[in-house]
């Protein structure tokens, strides 16, 4: 398939909150190198703010970042800032705390929920805000996240984050959070090739409540950080084959057709393969090749 006209636009729209996202948004973590949250090669940075851009203009509004997200030389607010400030009035930018890397990269202890609000300003000083539009409470083992979360509703209600998500979470942790404060999103690992039968719960719950549902490493599959798998199923290859798309398109287009609540966030550097991510956005399945794919990702 072609890619060069195709727009997030049909993808399809989901609100969060009171924000209207395209469902084939942009994950910022790849733009600072190309060894995620260790220490590889820089990313070049003149490429990574025109790949910003170049998403914007291909319609995506959906932007996902994180403060910790930052290599020896990069950082991806700080890209974002400066790519993309002033923001347009229908960008969402997403972040998300909880984790926390010390000046050297490495990780330290997760934040108590006495720091959550000098983790939320430093996002806001990286990115130029004086709001953030949506903020995840990323889960770091805790057996509950009623302390956490109820600090960043504090935040909420103080004015400095609009909208509420959590991440890493099972259902009882998202019941835990919605009896604190409203949560517009979910960010959970998840995809074609996930066997976490939690989080396909937590994708149901969050079908039958209005909640979207956002997974991370959509196409990563088992590689995780250090970018796409190249080890895809048959069935996948030859659906791809079919559309003459990539495997990596299917695989985002596999998780959009979940339910109208499920986004996507793939990631990038290569202004090549974010235009390829935007145009999956517009890979329609068939019946008969979405149960295919579902076969794959329920097993035997």
């Amino acid at each position: 398939m072609t890619s060069e006209t195709i727009t997030a636009a049909a993808s399809g729209t989901w609100e969060l909150g009171d924000l209207p996202v395209r469902r084939l948004g942009f994950g910022a973590m790849r733009l600072t190198g190309s060894a995620a949250f260790h220490h590889g090669v820089p990313s070049d940075r003149t490429r990574s703010i025109a790949v910003l851009r170049r998403a914007v203009e291909l319609g995506v509004n959906h932007i996902d970042t994180a403060a910790f997200y930052f290599s020896a030389l990069r950082s991806a607010n700080e890209l974002i800032n400066t790519a993309l400030a002033p923001y347009p009035d229908d960008l969402v930018i997403v972040t998300k705390i909880g984790p926390y890397r010390d000046h050297s990269g490495n990780w330290a202890e997760p934040a108590r929920p006495d720091q959550l609000r000098g983790h939320v300003e430093e996002n806001l000083r990286q990115l130029g805000r004086d709001h953030l539009d949506v903020v995840n409470l990323r889960r770091t083992g805790q057996e509950s996240i009623s302390e956490h979360f109820g600090a960043l509703a504090e935040l909420r209600e103080a004015g400095l984050v609009r909208h509420l998500g959590v991440s890493d979470v099972e259902p009882r942790h998202l019941d835990e959070a919605l009896a604190i404060a409203p949560v517009v999103c979910v960010q959970n690992r998840w995809g074609l090739d996930s066997t976490n039968r939690a989080t396909d719960e937590v994708v149901r719950v969050c079908g039958e409540r209005g909640i979207a549902f956002v997974p991370f490493f959509a196409v990563a599959g088992d590689a995780g950080p250090h970018g796409a798998t190249q080890d895809h199923d048959d069935e996948v290859l030859a659906v791809a084959r079919a559309h003459r798309a990539t495997p990596a398109q299917i695989r985002l287009a596999w998780t959009l057709h979940q339910g109208p609540h499920v986004l996507a966030i793939p990631g990038t550097g290569n202004p090549d393969h974010l235009a390829e991510n935007v145009a999956a956005g517009a890979v329609r399945l068939t019946d008969e090749e979405l149960a295919r794919l579902n076969a794959l990702h329920t097993g035997p």
